[in-house]
């Protein structure tokens, strides 16, 4: 909980005002289908770059990255944003031509053109579901979550109804081109705050006395002193968390992932996710799109410098509080007093546990470790004698999670504004991934359903009033399910995110792969592998529990794309299939996109040889 001065106060209405003001009058739209939904056509570069971080980033990456930074994963959490840099490269110069080449709205649409409108219509289906049931509702739920966690006064409802109300407004007035000017604001916020959060975090640790660190690392601190400075102590403290491999059994980041798994949500999220691409859809020309891609692709390698490293000090200097937090967690505790139970009770139930904890307890907590490991050999020993499987839980000493908001209460000085432009960029972020949202799930209503299926020679002034209509239905339905994401036997959001998108994304990429790749691949395909995704990945979830989700995505994308060979070689069309040309804007390559390309691939390939 934070207390706001009058300044502070001042400094966050006029930021909201701003974002709201600007996109107002900037996105007034002249009617038309192509106005609302694409700005015109007549995105630049800088807006598009700025755009497409402010859509991506939300309280996802600034509460989840950076406590799964003060955890054990560390920087290896990064390669969702620098990989991501690779990613968005590879768009700007493979997918993004094609898109523009057909003229479509949607995604979806390009699908029609590829295979057939069953196609269109299931990706259309899936991935309304997804937006509304899921992302929507979860955007709204941890922005809403994360105002009440500052604001007790203020409800959970509340808070997600303040949200959706300060994003639907601009977006119903000026939808993509109000989005655009508006993410300038908030994407320059984003970046400039986590830049304040990460000086004043590398400041405090410098000028914290060495005892009252807190810190994982048990080579390299020969030398380290008090007077040692913030990067020194940084880099000291935690060199055991600064390197990108994680072991090949881990369930989070596996380095398997980094070969295959991660790559497929990123290309699914960069270069197919509509509420990203419709960005780039509204482009001026083939250029400004390649321009403001590679430019988004350069600002994704600062990202963890400002979200990731300031993660990883706050366990350095809060460990007791991410301690305390965590004793007052129902969900933490309950699995304490499971193992409590299961001490007392080993092998009088009908599974037998074994309980994990995290390498900071193991370090920071040795003789209680010691106890745990102990009673892990008795379970596994008794467990071999019965014959029978182990079911494992995670004990936890600290509340990750809460890094980042100890990072704003404690940290940031409080009575000069900035705590206020702190929260305003984080009410920004969440609110400008929100808009994103709904701007996107619109499009797909209006231009992949309603127009398609109901009112095929609709109006354009109908065609804008529909899709204004959906804004309206869809965080309604968002804040309605917002308390049931607040429900501790839910899973928790991020869980939710994950796996939901694990059941489309490697079905999605697959088709679009082959798309682009084999021409003569029957249209049969588009359905065949929309629907393989989620019948295999859920029996995957099911037979093999244990798999990181990134592997189960992984073994999706091979398998479909194995099922569509097969149907290419048994009845491949006998002409190869070339896409239509009905681009209304210029298609000429851009060279100083492709120069910027390279030197982004080049210096993310530089970081990880840096902190592999």
């Amino acid at each position: 909980m934070i207390h706001l001065t009058a300044i502070d106060i001042a400094v966050f209405a006029l930021f909201v005002i701003a974002v709201v003001g600007v996109g107002m009058i900037k996105g007034r739209s002249k009617g038309g289908s192509e106005d609302y939904f694409l700005a015109g056509r007549g995105l630049s570069w800088w807006l598009i770059g700025f755009s497409l971080i402010a859509a991506n980033i939300s309280t996802e990456q600034f509460v989840g990255m950076s406590g799964q930074a003060a955890d054990y994963l560390g920087l290896a959490i990064a390669s969702y944003e620098w990989m991501a840099a690779i990613t968005l490269v590879v768009v700007a110069f493979f997918f993004l031509p094609k898109f523009l080449r057909t003229g479509i709205y949607t995604v979806p649409e390009f699908l029609e053109h590829r295979y057939t409108w069953h196609a269109r219509t299931v990706m259309a289906g899936l991935t309304m579901i997804t937006y509304v049931i899921v992302t929507i509702t979860a955007v709204i739920y941890s922005g809403a979550l994360t105002i009440h966690t500052l604001f007790p006064n203020i409800s959970l409802i509340g808070g997600a109804v303040l949200i959706a109300l300060i994003a639907a407004v601009y977006v119903v007035t000026g939808g993509l081109k109000a989005c655009a000017w508006a993410d300038l604001l908030q994407g320059s916020a984003l970046i400039l705050g986590g830049a304040i959060i990460t000086w004043f975090a590398f400041h405090t640790l410098g000028s914290t006395p060495l005892d009252q660190l807190a810190y994982t690392a048990t080579e390299g601190l020969e030398g380290l002193t008090d007077a040692s400075g913030g990067v020194e102590k940084f880099f000291a403290l935690n060199s055991d968390k600064l390197h990108m491999v994680l072991p090949a059994n881990d369930l989070i980041l596996p380095c398997t992932a980094l070969m295959v798994g991660l790559w497929i949500p990123n290309f699914y999220y960069w270069g197919l996710n509509q509420y990203i691409t419709q960005r780039t859809l509204g482009s001026h020309s083939l250029a400004e799109g390649q321009k403001g891609i590679v430019f988004a692709a350069a600002l994704k390698l600062i990202v963890p410098f400002v979200i990731v490293f300031p993660g990883i000090i706050a366990f350095n200097i809060y460990s007791d509080d991410l301690a305390e937090i965590a004793s007052k967690d129902v969900k933490i505790q309950g699995n304490w007093a499971m193992y409590e139970d299961a001490k007392v009770n080993l092998g009088a139930g009908e599974d037998i546990l074994i309980f994990s904890v995290d390498k900071a307890f193991q370090v920071n907590e040795s003789a209680r470790y010691a106890e745990i490991a102990a009673y892990n050999a008795n379970a596994e020993a008794l467990a071999a004698e019965k014959g029978i499987a182990t079911k494992s839980i995670a004990l936890a000493g600290y509340k990750y999670d809460s890094a980042f908001g100890l990072l704003i209460g404690k940290l940031i000085p409080g009575g000069k504004g900035v705590q206020g432009f702190i929260l305003a960029a984080i009410l920004g972020a969440v609110v400008s991934s929100l808009a994103s949202m709904l701007n996107a799930a619109s499009t797909i209503f209006t231009m992949d359903i309603y127009k398609r299926f109901i009112a095929k020679d609709a109006a354009e002034k109908k065609l804008v009033l529909i899709g204004r209509f959906c804004v309206g239905i869809f965080v309604a339905i968002g804040c309605l399910l917002t308390p049931v994401l607040a429900d501790p036997k839910f899973g928790g959001v991020f869980t939710f995110i994950q796996e939901f998108q694990g059941f489309i994304s490697p079905g999605i990429l697959a088709i679009f792969v082959f798309a682009f790749a084999v021409k003569k691949a029957p249209r049969i395909c588009g359905v065949v592998g929309l629907i393989a995704s989620p019948v295999l990945y859920g029996s995957l979830m099911a037979l093999l529990p244990g798999v990181a989700f990134l592997d189960r995505m992984a073994i999706t994308f091979g398998a479909v794309l194995l099922i569509l060979l097969v149907l290419t070689l048994v009845k491949p069309l006998k002409e190869p299939f070339e896409l239509p040309d009905r681009a209304t804007i210029a298609m000429d390559s851009s060279a100083s996109a492709k120069i910027g390309g390279i030197i982004v691939v080049v210096l993310t390939l530089v970081l990880y040889g840096i902190f592999w």
